[in-house]
């Protein structure tokens, strides 16, 4: 079938608008119509190279909802009609991971960003007849998509799939980040690095297991603003201020007890930045996505073995997949966590450029595409 598609063609490039060839899903996959997509900073990864080598062309977007149109063979979780979100991370539930509950370091999320599907060949196929890779399996800049079975969490139809399409990875990927792999405790000071998607949704989680100091750290002032509306107790601008000294003087001169970094392409000083910030037994959890070729992080060893600090990383918030999707958007029907308000400007598709520049600009939290049908 055809569907229009947001095709990237190479690093340093804008996302061309076009209409592609969608194949039919095959077993174990599903056609999805998409009503909307988050517009995160990971697909802009693929223009400026931090990933490294990848197939092009490409077909973006991972954070994505919508009804479900076709099944092929095999399929059982959903049928024609029902409402999904879509996850980048297709947990098998058998691998060495998925049976230690770690599903979000799933074997199968090694190929994600390769391009083909997990047969390894291709769904779509772009108007010159090239194969066109979807990133994440799943390409929600198409208006159809096929995705494996594995890729597809049921939801209500009472969710708007315009507000909750980004559960399915900026929600997860920061309230997690918090919630499981910092392991925030009540009373805890900790400090957010970066408030944009991801960042935001740090600051929730850190509010909701009850941080007594929950300090965000960013160089736009409206990020700020809007830290504070969802949960920070103080605000830094690194421009102004140094968040650690800022983090140290809170705490009578401990430290921080978690620091976690989401900023958009983390340097290895970010890290030696937080490092700072923590106390002796402190933690510091990177979630941001660095250049694949940085090989080190600027923090000392001396450092690291005399005062027990630790520095660890979290893939999609250590987040079990279905199980924290699902409770996710139990907190979100319940209130606790804040989702509409994430979304601080919706795009039509033929605006995904115009997306990506404002969020490079700082004026979005989260940039949403919403497609036509679905306004």
């Amino acid at each position: 079938m055809k569907s229009r598609a947001a095709v990237l063609y190479g690093e340093g490039q804008e996302f061309k608008l076009e209409e592609i060839e969608v194949d039919d899903p095959k077993e174990n996959e599903v056609l999805i119509h998409l009503a909307a997509t988050g517009l995160c900073h990971s697909d802009y990864h693929m223009v400026t190279g931090e990933y490294g080598p990848l197939h092009f062309p490409m077909i973006g977007g991972h954070e994505g909802a919508g009804v479900v149109e076709k099944v092929g063979p095999g399929v059982t979780k959903v049928k024609p009609g029902d409402h999904a979100l879509l996850t980048f991370i297709p947990s098998c539930g058998h691998c060495r991971f998925c049976s230690m509950g770690l599903g979000f370091l799933c074997d199968r999320g090694a190929n994600i960003i390769l391009g083909p599907q997990l047969d390894g060949t291709f769904r779509m196929h772009t108007e010159g007849g090239d194969d066109a890779g979807q990133f994440c399996l799943i390409s929600t800049f198409s208006e159809w998509t096929v995705v494996p079975e594995a890729s597809i969490v049921p939801i209500g139809e009472d969710l708007p799939m315009d507000k909750v399409c980004i559960v399915g990875c900026c929600v997860p990927t920061g309230f997690g980040s918090a919630v499981n792999k910092a392991d925030v405790q009540p009373g805890e000071t900790v400090v957010v690095y970066g408030i944009g998607g991801v960042g935001i949704n740090a600051i929730q989680g850190a509010a909701v297991k009850g941080a007594a100091r929950v300090i965000a750290v960013d160089p736009v002032d409206f990020k700020l603003e809007m830290a504070e509306e969802l949960g920070a107790t103080h605000t830094v601008n690194p421009n102004q201020e140094d968040a650690a000294e800022k983090a140290i003087e809170l705490t009578n001169g401990v430290g921080a007890d978690k620091a976690i970094i989401t900023i958009d392409n983390v340097l290895p000083e970010h890290i030696g930045q937080a490092f700072k910030a923590i106390r002796k037994g402190g933690r510091v959890v990177v979630t941001g996505i660095a250049n694949y070729k940085h090989q080190h992080i600027d923090v000392s060893p001396f450092e690291l073995t005399l005062f027990a600090k630790e520095v660890v990383g979290s893939m999609y918030g250590d987040s079990p997949v279905y199980a924290d999707l699902a409770r996710y958007l139990e907190l979100y029907r319940a209130g606790i966590l804040k989702v509409d308000e994430l979304t601080t400007k919706t795009y039509s598709h033929d605006q995904i450029n115009e997306g990506y520049k404002d969020m490079l600009d700082g004026k979005n939290i989260r940039g949403v595409i919403v497609y036509d049908w679905a306004r």
